[in-house]
């Protein structure tokens, strides 16, 4: 917001960056509401307006008399390719699964490319993308080296706009601290992967400065050899350039008569945009995005209800017959009592296991039990002698 941002921002001199010019007022667009999901949404769309059509040839898998057999000969009906005494007679034809077929949904010219975006987002993408490339942390997360640049919005005298010299323009950036980022740009250049390769595309490099001016007196050709370096009038800014791949946060070298159009372009909250008709810069919705402190101020904290203690909770009753804690807490005795209830039981259970010793030893031995004499009942018994005194007589 206003209230943190930089009132003004310090003018370096294009020959001479470590000596200061003078400065300038921080346009109100610079601090403008952060809409990363807004920028990403207008992007993807109209870096989709220049793409051209194109498609397969329209007759493509259907250059044959093919067709089908129909039912009745153990094969798939799909259309079959006329003729015999070659392979070819009576392979598929035509469909997305042959040999030689159509592809499936084919692609055609008549394919919606290009999409419509309000021109509302698309102005408060633009705003965002140059609030972004105001605060360092963001331009540095954006893979831009800025560390030796000595501040960040970097505006230069307008001096700038009338070089016209590739090696003058070098020599000045290196002089911003620009040199890592160079090297950067310089260093990232590989060969591209697939067939972009083989279609005038065939290397790519990483994005590098963002020079912004007002009236080009040279500066466009002196800059456009540089590798990653890139141009851009005040009057054309465009998301592609101020955030590519949807990304905000590129490092930007203003111009001063450029950065003081800013404000002639997008104006203040209250007063609208001048050079726009019907648009004003987008509201925070937020003035101070500190929550923690607004939440525990004065203003807020007298007007809060009380803190609400928390409900007593009861606990849940518990058997004490089936848990021996809760029994003990009612019952101190209880374990006592349990343990000579056990012991006389054992007692009496001894006793009875010694009185039936003694009823077995005294009416249980020998042949006297029940048992023995049933089953003496099915014993064989031995055959009687045979009396030979009749045949003796």
């Amino acid at each position: 917001t206003m209230a943190t941002a930089r009132p003004v921002v310090s003018v370096y001199q294009f020959d001479d960056p470590s000596k200061k010019e003078g400065s300038v007022t921080m346009p109100n667009v610079l601090v403008s509401p952060l809409r990363p999901d807004l920028v990403r949404f207008v992007h993807t769309n109209i870096a989709k307006n220049k793409r051209m059509a194109h498609s397969v040839y329209i007759e493509a898998g259907h250059e044959t008399a093919a067709q089908s057999w129909h039912t009745g000969r153990a094969v798939a009906r799909i259309p079959r390719a006329p003729g015999g005494g070659t392979h070819r007679a009576g392979q598929g034809a035509f469909g997305n699964m042959c040999r030689g077929g159509h592809m499936f949904n084919p692609t055609r010219t008549w394919r919606r490319w290009h999409r419509r975006v309000n021109s509302t987002m698309k102005r408060h993408a633009v705003a965002s993308a140059l609030a972004a490339s105001s605060l360092v942390p963001l331009v540095m997360a954006r893979g831009h080296r800025v560390s030796k640049v000595p501040e960040v919005p970097m505006v230069v005298s307008d001096s700038l706009e009338k070089v016209a010299k590739t090696k003058q323009a070098v020599t000045l950036l290196k002089g911003l601290g620009c040199s890592d980022e160079l090297n950067k740009v310089k260093d990232s250049k590989t060969v591209r992967a697939g067939k972009g390769k083989m279609r005038n595309r065939r290397y790519k490099m990483r994005r590098g400065v963002l020079v912004v001016y007002k009236e080009d007196s040279g500066l466009v050709k002196a800059m456009r050899n540089i590798p990653g370096v890139e141009t851009c009038s005040v009057d054309r800014l465009n998301l592609l350039s101020l955030a590519p791949g949807g990304n905000f946060g590129r490092f930007i070298v203003w111009t001063q008569s450029a950065f003081k159009k800013l404000n002639e372009m997008y104006g203040s909250l209250k007063s609208g945009a001048p050079m726009k008709k019907g648009y004003t810069l987008p509201r925070a919705q937020m003035e101070n995005a500190d929550l923690e402190r607004l939440i525990n101020s004065n203003e807020i904290q007298s007007v809060l209800k009380p803190k609400m203690e928390a409900p007593r909770k009861h606990d849940t009753r518990l058997n004490p017959f089936t848990h021996k804690e809760v029994m003990a807490k009612l019952n101190p005795y209880a374990a006592e009592k349990k343990a000579e209830d056990s012991a006389d039981v054992k007692k009496r259970k001894a006793e009875r296991v010694k009185a039936g010793v003694e009823y077995n030893k005294k009416f249980k031995k020998g042949d006297s039990t029940f048992y023995k004499k049933l089953m003496k009942a099915f014993e064989a018994k031995a055959p009687a002698p045979i009396e030979k005194a009749d045949d003796e007589e």
